[in-house]
């Protein structure tokens, strides 16, 4: 199987290199430094789980030179993706499964605005990791997982095949029954720690110290589940309690990658999290106003880092 895993971030870069580690045929699409040091040394995955190294089939920031796969990984950004749908679209053939897993609740629509529905699978993933410097991934929380499956959730053969493939690279995933209520789920947890994060620029611990930003993140979330329950998506109140136990059991000094970025003045993925639930609250005619709060907020400092 030919893989390309298009972004070598955090996410990429850890299941990249897994891939690899496991012996198959993997193309990494990376850029800068980050391509200079992997090309010339090697991506070097310093993880909870054991560190590892590896040298990809193909490491570039030319398309051209990329055969056409049998399998592509998003690790881009969430507001990458229709850029990359768009390079992507000459490459791919009938046959080509592009999984996207960024955070996120409408990746699979924008994909589909670009590329055939059939290429098109919906996951995500969980993992804290991040480029610790060009050619180095680091990996510091979580139980890598992806999680996958068919858009209209039945179970095909290359669903089961892909399975194989991750098992053989030891790579814990799971297909649910309800994809989209599990892409929910984990865009409820990271909308709502997010924004918040990237409004008052401290840490989880922090927020949950003040009872009023912990509201604050409560009604976040609320308005979250008001939205999806809109759109047909059963996301319930054990969710929502689910996803704040996770919020409370998050270590001192733990910040979310979009809170990251919000704070460095990069381009964040604000659009993509506070900014759809205010959009689609806004074509449901429904009202969001902490999410709308949160989004008004901070679109300047979006605004300013796109610009720059």
């Amino acid at each position: 199987m030919k893989i390309l895993i298009f972004g070598i971030g955090g996410v990429g870069g850890y299941f990249g290199g897994k891939l690899a580690q496991a012996g198959y045929d993997v193309t990494m699409i990376a850029r800068g430094k980050h391509l200079e040091a992997i090309k010339k040394n090697g991506l070097v995955v310093e993880s909870i789980n054991g560190n590892f190294k590896v040298k990809p089939d193909l490491v570039t920031d030319n398309l051209a030179e990329v055969p056409t796969p049998d399998l592509v990984i998003l690790g881009v950004k969430s507001w990458q993706i229709q850029e990359v749908a768009n390079k992507l679209k000459p490459l791919i053939s009938p046959e080509t499964i592009v999984l996207p897993l960024q955070n996120g609740a409408n990746n699979v629509e924008k994909l589909q605005e670009i590329l055939p529905k059939k290429n098109i699978l919906a996951g995500l993933c969980h993992i804290v990791s991040f480029v610790e410097k060009p050619g180095k991934i680091k990996h510091i929380s979580f139980e890598p997982r992806i999680t996958f499956g068919e858009i209209d959730n039945s179970n095909s053969e290359r669903i089961q095949q892909l399975k194989k493939v991750l098992d053989k690279a030891e790579i814990t995933n799971f297909i649910p029954e309800n994809i989209q209520l599990e892409i929910w789920k984990k865009f409820l947890f990271i909308t709502t720690i997010s924004g918040l994060g990237g409004l008052t620029r401290v840490s989880i611990d922090k927020i949950r110290e003040s009872e009023y930003l912990y509201e604050l993140l409560q009604k976040t979330a609320q308005e979250i589940k008001l939205i999806a329950n809109a759109k047909g998506i059963p996301l319930a109140d054990e969710h929502l309690e689910k996803a704040f136990e996770i919020i409370q059991n998050q270590p001192p000094g733990t910040t979310a990658s979009t809170q990251r970025d919000i704070m460095a003045g990069r381009p964040s993925e604000l659009e993509n999290f506070n900014g759809f639930i205010v959009k689609e609250a806004e074509k449901l005619g429904l009202v969001t106003p902490v999410n709308k709060m949160i989004y008004e907020c901070l679109l300047p400092m979006e605004s300013e880092a796109r610009d720059n």
